[in-house]
């Protein structure tokens, strides 16, 4: 790819350069993934240094209560990790009628699955890593120990939560430690996190599963009348997939199998292959409401049927069908809006890492609570705040993600691949609800169909559709072009919260031999994040 490396957008970032890489959302954590690769370590080594730091750093988003998804190159082929838990066995749509009128709840206990990240780091560690499992983990200890100070978005980010949350258990315990939300720089240390984290590196994991730490989520658990078990704990495993793909441009972009949304990257992209976006320039009307209808289209489906794979009444293999995806373009009009589907798209806060090495492995992970601290729920004495991903689940009857036991629910955070001809190009991600792969088409798009460097694309202004005609755009979108899209029926609504609303991303282009030509890295401004290297 010959990249414009000019940048026509207004940003505080450059693309950095290097041979070992590591890009972040939270700055420290970037610094843990390269301690580790200074070391000796590779690029799975730091992910999980990274990964496991900025659950203290950017608690806003994740924590070790979390879920993960991974894709990495090892040198040779992708493997594919999915690491989101399955709701409690006892779950069950009779059990939220009974306890919660049908509905599972937003936030506290019953809004919690099993978490998956630590057995995440544990597999990717098992299979692919190099240093001592401790040694990986010694950042996050040191950061959970002698505590760090809050930078400015995870902040802003914390207090705008403070208030809806502060009620939850264990919440104000350790997130409101003097009665209030920590300022910018002010030191914060997260009570019990370093004492757990140590139990997880001597155990490689399964303290969590069924150690102390799992003993101590199961009683807390249990004093507030929820339902996961020692079992739902002790029985789950990460299970390691086959990525699915899409050609796009002379690409390959690979995302993890459903339960995600994924696949709403890959469909998008499959319809938009049969559209020359070139005739026109990338911030033209005709190319963004191109790619807002793609996405549309995509989401109707992904609603209608992604769910746990093993609950699905149609494969990916039905979704991702050349056919299929040309009878979508056709439902276009390239003159006028429409509405595909009714249902609002999810919210979401999450993290997204990338990182590789010079000798080739490329990580493209993705963790996170779900929406924002997630369920606001902390567990005394460990430090561990828990996701809420059951809110994810429909309380439809007949849906395939409607809930029940043993059962991962409809998930919104998908790393990504890109290939082309076998060889890998780029790991990357964007983070946010279902801004993930509108996000990753939007800035895929920008680089391969218009040649924008990955800092560029990452930079430039975006939109996020959520439902029916309603579409949120950045201020940075020209009048001319929010005036035309208006014009073609798009409702569009000017959103100032970047943090949230359009994303995050986090991106490592390879340049050649990563030994001697290294890699291009990119970190998104729209949060505190670093893209580092050496």
């Amino acid at each position: 790819m010959r990249f414009d490396w000019t940048n026509p957008y207004p940003s505080p970032r450059v693309p950095v350069f290097a041979r070992d890489v590591v890009a972040t959302s939270q700055p420290l954590a970037a610094q843990a993934g390269l301690r580790v690769l200074a070391q000796g370590g590779n690029a799975v080594d730091a992910t999980i240094a990274a990964a496991s730091t900025i659950a203290l750093t950017e608690p806003v988003s994740n924590g070790l209560g979390s879920d993960c998804f991974a894709i990495v190159w090892d040198g040779a082929k992708l493997h594919g990790l999915n690491a989101s838990g399955p709701s409690p066995a006892a779950w069950s749509p009779e059990y939220f009628q009974r306890k919660h009128n049908g509905a599972v709840p937003q936030r506290g206990w019953d809004s919690v699955t099993v978490p998956g990240a630590v057995a995440g780091w544990a597999a990717l560690h098992e299979k692919l890593g190099s240093l001592p499992f401790g040694q990986v983990l010694a950042p996050a200890i040191d950061y959970a120990e002698r505590g760090f100070a809050i930078s400015p978005v995870v902040q802003a980010k914390w207090a705008a939560q403070a208030d809806l949350l502060s009620g939850q258990p264990g919440f104000a315990e350790h997130f409101l430690p003097r009665g209030r939300v920590p300022a910018i720089g002010e030191q914060f240390v997260l009570k019990g996190a370093a004492d757990t984290l140590r139990r997880i590196a001597h155990t490689e994991g399964r303290d969590f599963y069924e150690g102390e730490t799992a003993h101590k989520l199961v009683a807390h658990a249990q004093a507030h009348d929820a339902a996961l078990t020692l079992r739902d704990l002790r029985d789950f495993r990460p299970e390691w997939v086959t990525p699915i793909s899409m050609d796009y441009r002379g690409y390959t972009l690979h995302q993890i199998p459903p339960n995600g949304q994924g696949i709403a990257a890959l469909m998008a992209l499959g319809v938009l292959r049969h559209f020359d976006l070139t005739v026109r320039a990338v911030d033209h009307a005709d190319t963004q409401h191109l790619m807002i209808e793609a996405m549309k289209l995509a989401f109707a489906d992904v609603y209608a049927h992604v769910a746990d794979p093993a609950h699905m009444t149609l494969s990916a293999e039905t979704l991702l069908n050349d056919e299929y995806l040309a009878s979508l373009a056709r439902r276009i009009d390239t003159r006028r809006a429409q509405v595909y589907t009714s249902q609002r798209a999810p919210l979401g806060g999450t993290i997204y890492l990338t990182a590789a090495d010079r000798n080739g492995m490329m990580v493209s992970l993705i963790q996170s609570n779900y929406m924002g601290f997630g369920s606001g729920v902390v567990v005394p004495g460990t430090g561990v705040s828990l996701q809420n991903r059951g809110f994810g689940f429909s309380n439809k009857a007949g849906h395939p993600n409607v809930v029940g036991g043993g059962k991962r629910p409809f998930h919104t955070i998908i790393p990504g691949f890109l290939t082309r001809e076998g060889a890998p190009v780029m790991s990357f991600g964007v983070m946010g609800g279902n801004m993930q792969p509108q996000g990753q088409v939007q800035t895929l798009v920008r680089m391969l169909d218009y040649g924008q460097q990955p800092q560029s694309a990452c930079d430039a202004p975006r939109w996020k559709w959520n439902e029916g005609l309603s579409v949120d755009v950045e201020a940075g979108v020209s009048a001319g072009l929010r005036s035309a899209l208006g014009a073609r029926g798009h409702v569009l609504e000017a959103r100032p919260d970047a943090y949230m609303d359009f994303g995050s991303g986090q991106f490592i282009w390879r340049l050649g031999n990563p030994a001697v030509d290294g890699y291009v890295a990119a970190s998104d401004s729209r949060r505190d994040g670093l893209a580092a290297g050496f």
